[in-house]
């Protein structure tokens, strides 16, 4: 008798995110039999998906937009996306799918979903007065989304995960905390530190709530004291975020005589490995992959002491936390790392274990499949 494969459909934004945290656990999904479509905004990167046994279906997702009429024709068209394709499982990815897409699957009779809000977002980051005004209307329709039915939430860090069941927004036995992408441990193989100047690196997104800005300034601060350390920021902008940097800001950056930007980069491993430190000075995360990347690597880390970045640093353990929008003290636990290589060297081997022991893909892809299997041992 032919079995019916599970048919598991994530609904994401970007194509490209997708790639980077999720394709892993799919392609592991499609190894044990799923069935795997992918609905998400479909450019370049979607294409590689289909060699790969998943299914994609473009729509259209605008991460600016809060029109209430169009995110409720989004809705609908989701809706009639999933009546087509009859999902077993649903799995929401980012804040405005797991709104939408929650909706959406209940309109259409999905029972099976999985919610995933991977951080907060500009909402609840940004201090400007339209983010203040929307929190309230975000937390109420992420209360709904998250609490109704058959679902199952899962979580990257041990703040968002108690602020969710302190605040009603799930049930602790709903909730699974699966700290966050994963990393391949074996392309991000452990590598000493290499001999030369000191190279501080920042891998991330050109957002001003990655904290791009007080990496700029902190190196500023640093090289005054010392012009030999070496400052590099990796990443683009990301023209569908509402705090990515301005045409005026990446002007700034290309001019700069403290900080090297090399733009978008695939080989990011090798980055590392030539690296000293990994910085992340964000306002809030998940878990940031550019931090258990620099772990696996062996690198020590300076980042805030806010959620998802305190899950993967022990202060004075594997590396140094800092208070957030804070270029001066930014730049001191810097300095700190900087004088002291025999502390860099320790730290970085206790980044490699912690990666090892928390963030490997086998562990992210093992707990992943525990989530879906949980809708039919229930």
């Amino acid at each position: 008798m032919n079995v019916v494969p599970i048919h598991l459909v994530y609904v994401i934004t970007e194509d490209w995110f997708f790639a980077s945290h999720f394709l892993d656990r799919a392609k592991a999904a499609v190894k044990i039999g799923y069935r795997v479509t992918v609905v998400t905004r479909c450019r370049e990167t979607a294409r590689e998906f289909q060699g790969l046994g998943l299914t994609t279906i473009n729509i259209e997702f605008s991460r600016r937009g809060l029109n209430p009429f169009t995110e409720f024709a989004k809705i609908w068209q989701l809706r009639s996306i999933l009546k087509k394709i009859k999902p077993d499982i649903v799995h929401n990815i980012a804040l405005k799918p797991v709104v939408l897409g929650s909706l959406a699957a209940q309109l259409a009779g999905v029972r099976n979903i999985v919610n995933a809000p991977v951080g907060m977002g500009y909402v609840f980051t940004s201090q400007e007065n339209k983010a203040r005004i929307l929190r309230p209307i975000v937390n109420a329709l992420i209360r709904y989304s998250l609490s109704r039915g058959k679902r199952r939430v899962i979580i990257e860090n041990h703040d968002d995960l108690n602020n969710l069941v302190a605040g009603g927004f799930a049930k602790f036995d709903s909730i699974a905390l699966i700290k966050g992408a994963g990393v391949d441990t074996k392309k991000f193989d452990y590598r000493p530190e290499p001999d030369g100047q000191v190279r501080v690196i920042m891998v991330s997104r050109l957002l001003r709530d990655k904290g791009v800005q007080e990496f700029i300034d902190a190196a500023q601060l640093v090289r005054a004291l010392d012009n030999s350390v070496r400052f590099v920021l990796v990443g683009d902008v990301d023209d569908g975020n509402p705090t990515s940097l301005s045409v005026n800001e990446i002007a700034d950056l290309r001019n700069s005589s403290n900080v090297t930007w090399l733009g978008e980069r695939t080989d990011i491993a090798e980055l590392l490995a030539e690296s000293h430190i990994a910085c992340l000075p964000s306002y809030r995360e998940g878990l940031p992959k550019s931090l258990i990347e620099a772990a696996s690597v062996g690198r020590p880390i300076v980042t805030t002491d806010v959620p998802g970045c305190r899950e993967v640093v022990t202060h004075m353990v594997n590396g140094l936390l800092t208070k957030p929008r804070n270029s001066n003290e930014l730049a001191a636990a810097i300095s700190k790392l900087v004088n002291d290589p025999n502390l860099r060297r320790t730290m970085g081997t206790e980044s490699r274990k912690k990666a090892e022991a928390e963030f490997s893909n086998e562990i992210v892809i093992r707990q992943t499949n525990s989530v879906y299997d949980s809708f039919y041992k229930s």
